[in-house]
């Protein structure tokens, strides 16, 4: 049985999330910590607006899965501002297009975990995953083995994605 599958990405982001730019460890928002730095590139944040940013997974479930968050850190979907709740709205537009031209895919999975009753792997800060689908993607190794294979590099999608959401956003 195959159980690796290579990622070089996660181990950087394990090996380093909780640590501070003082490279002193931390307990704070993993979301909150990246927006916090000036180093969108590292960190795979495609866009910052002006209460909400898009973020490449850095455990995607297919090639170009991203999340929308609210900049200001917040677990309940209540809790958003009438502008924040627009603007994540409008973000989710610009992201769909943008993936369509960036990587063709067929559909999509949308969607929140809201608490972790509900599945959601970093309760404490709201996001929404944005999946992109293709026919077929479901090949032999998840059925088999219950791995997925990704690819391609994520900073080779974070290129595609961000030059295509570029476009979009500016429309």
């Amino acid at each position: 049985m195959l159980n690796h599958i290579w990622a070089p990405w996660r181990g950087e982001y394990v090996a380093g999330w909780h640590k501070d730019a003082a490279g002193e460890n931390t307990q704070s928002c993993v979301f909150c910590a990246k927006f916090a730095e000036n180093r969108d590139a590292d960190n795979l944040i495609l866009y910052r607006g002006r209460s909400t940013a898009i973020i490449m997974n850095l455990y995607p479930y297919n090639n170009g899965h991203i999340m929308l968050l609210p900049i200001r850190h917040v677990a309940d979907f209540e809790l958003l501002t009438v502008d924040e709740a627009a603007e994540l709205a409008a973000c989710k537009n610009f992201a769909i297009l943008a993936l369509k031209k960036a990587l063709y895919p067929d559909g999509f999975n949308v969607g929140m975990n809201l608490g972790a009753a509900a599945g959601a792997g970093i309760a404490e800060h709201l996001h929404e995953h944005i999946v992109p689908r293709w026919n077929g993607d479901t090949n032999f190794m998840p059925v088999l083995n219950g791995a997925k294979i990704i690819s391609e590099h994520i900073h080779k999608t974070y290129d595609k994605i961000k030059t295509c959401l570029k476009k979009e956003i500016s429309v």
